[in-house]
């Protein structure tokens, strides 16, 4: 079991978010949590899976008024 396990504060402060937002992925069930007596961790992974699932790619522009 080489999983780190984050707090909320924690996955804030890696996210570059304010606390409200990691507790409302968990109140809404959008990352996945392990409940530790009445603490909420987040594990890293699950955050790294977060992060991947919501990453944008850049759309290529295409040229305009070259006709070949």
């Amino acid at each position: 079991m080489n999983e780190r396990f984050l707090s909320v504060v924690q996955v804030a402060e890696l996210l570059g978010t304010t606390v409200r937002f990691p507790r409302r992925l968990v109140e809404e069930r959008r990352i996945t949590y392990v409940k530790v007596g009445r603490h909420v961790r987040i594990p890293e992974s699950a955050v790294q899976a977060y992060i991947t699932a919501n990453t944008v790619e850049p759309r290529r522009r295409r040229r305009l008024g070259m006709a070949a």
